[in-house]
């Protein structure tokens, strides 16, 4: 699975000029399930963002972890971090079957739960609106596949 991450001030995810989700401090983690992932991928990529040590501590240095902030999780599903792009039109085609995607996004935000991190999502599929006040700005890419 892939991740990119931004730790955020505020997040928010609106369809149809609803808001579906939406947090406080912490992190948006825009989430893609790839051909071949399972719920282990899952599983690890949550672990892996419920304790990630980006958020400042006393000294200003980056070295405390989302639950270690108390911070909250928006998490929304974003194929399009699969994207080839040899040429100038992106392809999709490495990432999950919408029904793997779907049920992998749900594990992921489920197993982010698991760690003791409060989680907001999006809409799995749906044309959505995402805004966010960057904080820093910090933002990483997380591959399961890049151990």
């Amino acid at each position: 699975m892939r991740a990119l991450i931004q730790r955020v001030s505020e997040a928010a995810v609106t369809v149809d000029g609803e808001t579906v989700g939406a947090v406080g401090p912490g992190l948006l983690v825009l989430v893609c399930a790839m051909q071949g992932d399972g719920e282990g991928e899952a599983g690890r990529l949550a672990r892996k963002v419920a304790n990630l040590r980006i958020f400042a501590d006393a000294a200003g240095r980056m070295n405390r972890s989302l639950r270690d902030a108390g911070g909250e999780a928006l998490v929304v599903s974003q194929f399009t971090l699969a994207a080839e792009t040899r040429g100038n039109r992106p392809g999709f085609s490495a990432a999950a079957a919408p029904q793997d995607g779907q049920r992998l996004y749900a594990h992921f935000a489920e197993a982010l739960r698991a760690h003791g991190v409060p989680v907001a999502t999006g809409r799995f599929g749906a044309a959505m609106r995402v805004a966010l006040v960057n904080d820093g700005p910090v933002t990483i890419w997380l591959d399961t596949a890049q151990r």
